[in-house]
């Protein structure tokens, strides 16, 4: 069973989240407030987190960063604020994903099995071979394919997409990406990021305006749905 810490201050949605999850067979723990939150995390080791920023104690953000501190399970925030910067600040600060209040229940659930299953397949870069049904990538011998042949990679391309193939599922922010890619000087220059995308795009998707794999969030950054 997969367990899952729901930590939230609205009482009528922590009843519907414990509702529908242990609906799907999910085993669920609720908390109140941060500090409930991180004693839980501790004693019953949950599978995902699932946090609101804005609780009673302390700030959500801060909730990530200590749980950092010591466990890698994943945290997909769920929150009523929309401003790109608190969405990247909590981001940066650990969480794996961001969902806006108001929610669909379908999306909640799929992104909880995205997460869920990214930790269950560890990836070991020295490995793995990604593969999807449009392309595949070696990060062995750090190469592409499509259609039985070799895609022609440039170095940062390769850089964008061993990132974000590395991280499936992970909602991967546009600051890291310019931070890894170009250094710390250019977490500036989203253009960068939008060009190269868009490269990756018409290497690897079948069509590239609506890509399948190589996802775009708005604000916040990107994400690989194998």
């Amino acid at each position: 069973m997969t367990r899952m810490l729901v930590v939230e201050d609205d009482p009528q949605l922590v009843r519907a989240l414990v509702i529908n999850m242990q609906a799907r067979g999910y085993g669920v723990d609720a908390a109140p407030d941060g500090a409930t939150a991180l004693r839980l995390a501790a004693a019953r080791q949950p599978d995902v987190v699932v946090l609101d920023l804005g609780l009673p104690d302390m700030d959500g953000t801060d909730v990530i960063k200590a749980l950092r501190g010591w466990t890698r399970v994943p945290i997909l925030v769920l929150s009523a604020r929309r401003a790109s910067d608190e969405k990247v600040a909590a981001l940066d600060a650990g969480a794996d994903d961001y969902i806006t209040k108001p929610f669909s229940m379908n999306e909640l659930l799929a992104r909880l099995r995205a997460a869920v299953r990214r930790t269950d397949v560890p990836v070991a870069p020295e490995t793995v071979l990604v593969t999807t049904d449009e392309f595949t990538v070696d990060l062995v011998a750090k190469k592409a394919g499509r259609a039985g042949r070799d895609v022609r990679l440039t170095p940062t391309e390769w850089h964008l997409l061993e990132i974000l193939v590395c991280n499936p599922g992970r909602l991967i922010t546009q600051r890291r990406l310019l931070q890894e890619v170009w250094g710390a000087s250019h977490s500036n220059k989203t253009n960068y990021l939008r060009v190269y995308m868009a490269q990756l795009r018409r290497k690897l998707e079948a069509d590239p305006s609506h890509p399948r794999h190589l996802i775009t969030e708005p604000g916040m950054g990107y994400r690989f749905d194998p």
